[in-house]
């Protein structure tokens, strides 16, 4: 697909004027918007255990864009740590303001890392600041684009798309990828959230979209062939809640082996002990294995099996 992307000149001439940063699973893509005299804006800046990476990379685009550009925004289309976790380091390697969805712009000010999902979740974010708020229905201008900020609750309540009418280009986030979506959080702490999502889907379906930019992968075109595997995996979750419960905890060990690269199997089942938000998926699941220190060998050793972690000497590894 990515391929094709490149050759084909309807989807170019969309994408002329961005630079995609597509990054690993521990971080989320970055896009970079040349402003063209305007500055560069930045949106989603990454996990801060790649923040330097994150800042070489802008200062190499922008380097190769000539003329001088500097980096004059970076906003954040949600605030998983995965999405913001730069934020600092591009802040001060840059000077720049960095904004962010409205609706999560107290909890930044506050540092509430409850609010924020890092202490549930058990997850790392440098702390920021903020300067900004990307306020649903209002318009993003980053010189030659304009960018509708659009809600997208579902995966994260506060999560915003941005989404460019002239060209067409969609920047997803987690809201849709080509083969489904993010984990739906609040699912996981007893809210409804999955008709949520089915309402973001059946949003982007409306728009005029020609290429989605999403939070993980490559761009895509078959923006229906999306929609209709996203639906299909909500249907399955509707279908069996318990089912997206037991995928978000393999997903929430595996994103913590991916930050600790490796760890002894004591201290991962420690941290499934001690996670509020593993604890309130074992709840949900009524507990099964009897302990969450046993429910956690079990969730290892069936990510060992699909190959996405690895044992060695005691340890547990990514893979």
């Amino acid at each position: 697909m990515a391929e094709r992307l490149l050759t084909d000149p309807a989807t170019r001439a969309a994408l002329d004027g961005l630079t995609l940063f597509e990054r690993g699973w521990l971080s989320s893509n970055n896009v970079l918007v040349h402003g063209e005299g305007a500055g560069a804006t930045l949106v989603d800046a990454s996990h801060c255990l790649h923040g330097e990476q994150t800042v070489a990379l802008v200062r190499h685009a922008l380097q190769s864009a000539g003329q001088g550009e500097a980096l004059a925004h970076v906003v954040n289309t949600h605030l998983h740590s995965d999405h913001c976790g730069g934020n600092a380091a591009l802040a001060r390697a840059f000077g720049v303001p960095v904004s962010v969805p409205a609706a999560s712009w107290q909890a930044v000010q506050a540092w509430d890392e409850d609010a924020l999902s890092y202490r549930p979740s058990g997850q790392r974010c440098e702390r920021f600041q903020a300067q900004g708020r990307l306020e649903t229905g209002a318009v993003l201008d980053t010189g030659p684009r304009r960018w509708q900020v659009l809600a997208a609750p579902g995966h994260d309540p506060d999560s915003v798309m941005l989404f460019d009418d002239d060209h067409g280009v969609l920047i997803s986030a987690d809201a849709l990828w080509a083969n489904g979506f993010g984990v739906v959080f609040p699912e996981l702490e007893g809210e409804q959230a999955f008709d949520d999502v089915g309402a973001v889907l059946d949003l982007i379906e409306r728009l005029p979209v020609r290429v989605v930019i999403p939070g993980h992968g490559a761009p895509f075109t078959d923006v229906a062939g999306a929609l209709q595997r996203a639906r299909a995996r909500l249907a399955g979750f509707r279908a069996d809640a318990r089912r997206h419960s037991h995928h978000a905890a393999k997903v929430l060990l595996k994103y913590h082996l991916l930050e600790k690269g490796r760890q002894p199997l004591a201290g991962v089942l420690r941290w499934v002990e001690r996670t509020p938000l593993a604890h309130a998926v074992w709840h949900r699941l009524g507990q099964p294995q009897g302990s969450l220190a046993a429910w956690g060998q079990a969730l290892i050793d069936e990510l060992v099996a699909a190959g996405a972690l690895m044992r060695r000497d005691g340890d547990v590894l990514n893979n």
